[in-house]
């Protein structure tokens, strides 16, 4: 039984989220992995991804992954990363796609109209770089983390979470939009950790730690956003 199981279906940078977690705990058994038996006997799941939102419900259900990942997301401590998160939620606008429907909430494209910032200049799409990450919430997850720390996004699409409460984390581009989420056993994140060099390696380190209990405290996450 592996400790941590990185979901593959063929989406995601999978070996550098393989390698960040082989970095910050050396000492477990972390496999990258298609087989759902692997998964659902894993001890903790990372669910990443890179791509479109049709692709990656696609591929899941071909592969006969769409159970396993649902399963996991109840069960143990289990991290979304990027599209990870986006396809936790009820539907995207991307491709006008269903996702998984764990998470109420759903996923929009950040709108052209609104992209300019506090100097009238446009904000490029997709957000592409180092940005903020302003906590809404308390959890373990952001043990030894300030708010305000950077971390390294690449996306197009950003979720509207259904509960308020769910919003563990911020960005401003150039409007405020979750960034990180949590619900119980279930943490997930916009940006990537596994390319956020000191600070994405201490989320996953802390991702080794946590005992999939959810966040202490809010903030009031919809005055926050």
């Amino acid at each position: 039984m592996a400790d941590i199981a990185v979901i593959d279906y063929g989406m995601g940078n999978l070996r550098s989220v393989a390698k960040a977690f082989e970095h910050v705990a050396p000492q477990l058994d972390i496999i990258v992995s298609s087989d759902p038996d692997e998964i659902s006997k894993a001890g903790r799941v990372v669910f990443p991804g890179v791509g479109a939102m049709p692709d990656c419900i696609r591929e899941l259900e071909s592969r006969g992954l769409r159970e396993a990942v649902v399963e996991a997301a109840k069960a143990k401590p289990f991290l979304g990363i990027c599209l990870g998160m986006q396809a936790l939620f009820e539907s995207s606008e991307e491709g006008n796609a269903a996702g998984l429907g764990i998470l109420p909430g759903r996923v929009l494209r950040f709108p052209a109209e609104a992209m300019v910032d506090d100097k009238g200049q446009k904000l490029k799409v997709p957000h592409i770089g180092w940005n903020e990450v302003h906590q809404a919430a308390e959890h373990p997850m952001w043990s030894g983390i300030p708010t305000g720390a950077r971390f390294y996004f690449v996306h197009s699409y950003y979720v509207e979470a259904g509960d308020p409460d769910l919003v563990a984390g911020f960005t401003l581009y150039p409007f405020a939009f979750t960034a990180a989420v949590a619900r119980d056993n279930i943490f997930a994140v916009q940006f990537h950790p596994e390319k956020s060099q000191a600070t994405g390696l201490t989320l996953l380190a802390n991702f080794v730690m946590w005992d999939g209990q959810a966040q202490v405290s809010a903030c009031g996450a919809d005055a926050c956003l």
